[in-house]
Parts: structure tokens; sequence; C-alpha cells
């Protein structure tokens, strides 16, 4: 498990700020209360087997203890990097883009299972929207009830939504809790 070079670090972030904005500073300056430590630590992004994780400073420094072939997971996994050097949010990352989202989307209850057998958001399924989303933001969608349940791009924007058909696609489907049933193994 190493830190995060340059490229790396640029790409992770630019990933997370499309979803958080200016947020992303409640990420990076997040406070741990883990480990024997009085004072409260910091969170930070390691890299372990192309994933990468966040994972409080205290417990990587405990984990120094296990080898690399040994160790499997630290922290949240919140996406990986493809072999093409692409970075791409995992379902794990879920909480943590809910938790600071800039733009939100809720869905009516007769399109939540569609969504989460991983089909894009329509019109006629779309429940509200935050304002002064535009075209290409990443976005959380959530139930009528605030429970998160995965992310995606907006296809289009809040005000070309008002405009749209029923059947017109509103989020491009990214990832969605469904994910933890079909791609368990692969989580």
């Amino acid at each position: 498990m190493r830190a995060l070079d340059e490229a790396e670090t640029t790409a992770v972030f630019e990933k997370l700020f499309k979803f958080t904005g200016n947020n992303l500073k409640n990420i990076i300056d997040k406070e741990s209360h883990e480990g024997p430590d009085k004072e409260p630590g910091r969170y930070c992004f390691r890299l372990q087997k192309n994933r990468v994780f966040y994972v409080s400073e205290s417990l990587v420094k405990r984990a120094t203890n296990i080898s690399r072939e040994k160790l499997i997971s630290l922290g949240i996994c919140i996406g990986k990097f493809t072999k093409g050097g692409s970075f791409h949010l995992t379902i794990q990352s879920l909480n943590l883009l809910a938790d600071n989202a800039k733009h939100k989307v809720w869905l009516k209850p007769s399109s939540e299972m569609s969504f989460l057998y991983g089909n894009h958001v329509l019109k006629g399924g779309l429940g509200r929207i935050t304002e002064n989303t535009v075209a290409g933001d990443g976005v959380v969608v959530f139930s009528m009830t605030d429970v998160p349940l995965g992310f995606g791009i907006s296809a289009k924007s809040t005000q070309d939504c008002r405009k749209l058909d029923p059947n017109g696609i509103v989020v491009l489907h990214q990832s969605d809790i469904g994910e933890y049933l079909r791609m368990e193994d692969d989580l």
C-alpha cells in the first residue's frame, strides 16, 4: 500500500470534484477519531493493487505490519484505476459521495428498481432534481426517502428536464447498490 503519485491524485480528485464540487474539501480535511491517539487524525488516499482506498492515517500506520501480498482491503475502496490509466469510482464510495454531493436526483418509487437493475434514469421516474444541474455533472441518485441508491452523470440540465418527454434519459447510470449482488465476486 502506497501513497498516490501526482498523476493518480489528480485523476482521483478530478473525479471526486465532478460529484462533490467544493465539498471535496470536506472529504480531504475530515478528521479521524480512530486509534489510540487523543488528537484526531486525518484521512488519506492509498493505492493497493490498482484500487484507491480512503483510510485513516492511524489505520495505515497499524497496517504496515501486514505484507502487501496479504493485504486485501483497508478502509473504504472508493475506486480503481483501469489498465488504460483512467480512474473509475466504485459503489463503495457511495456514502462518501452522498454526504458531500453537490447535485442530487430523487427517484419515484416506481423507477427505483429499474435504476437498481442498471438502467438509466428516465424523466418519467424523476421525482426531484437539484437546481443548476448542468449536463455532464456528476449526480448522486436517492430514493424519495433520502436513501442513496447510486450515482451517474446528468444527461440533461435542470432546465432541459422540464421540457423533456417522459421517456427521455435524465441521468446516465454509472453505479448502483444492486452491484453488491450482481458483481459480488468483483467487489
